[in-house]
């Protein structure tokens, strides 16, 4: 059973990220059960307000996060987002780095 990571694993880089998302413009499917694509991690950062992250059953576990923090989303783990104080959001992708690369 999965439970909230502290931090991305080693030898794992960022590739890209969400446009930034308010209560207003935070998608639908980003409020209810989703996961990220195979082997991908993620880190989402609270600019401001705080959000609430919630695992999906049968995982267990959540967290809160305010502006300045960050929690970390495991690669294909159901989960859920909802903002608990109005605020500002975005999410920064991670994946295995590629052996070889210079």
């Amino acid at each position: 059973m999965a439970t909230i990571p502290a931090r991305i694993p080693e030898g794992f880089e960022a590739y890209g990220r969400s446009p930034d998302f308010t209560p207003e413009t935070l998608p639908a499917r980003l409020q209810s059960a989703h996961t990220t694509k195979a082997g991908t991690w993620a880190l989402l950062h609270v600019m401001e307000g705080e959000v609430l992250y919630r695992l999906e059953p049968p995982h267990e576990g959540e967290q809160r996060a305010r502006a300045g923090e960050t929690i970390v989303i495991e690669a294909e783990v159901p989960h859920r987002v909802a903002f608990t104080a109005p605020g500002r959001i975005f999410v920064e992708f991670y994946r295995k780095k590629e052996s070889g690369a210079s």
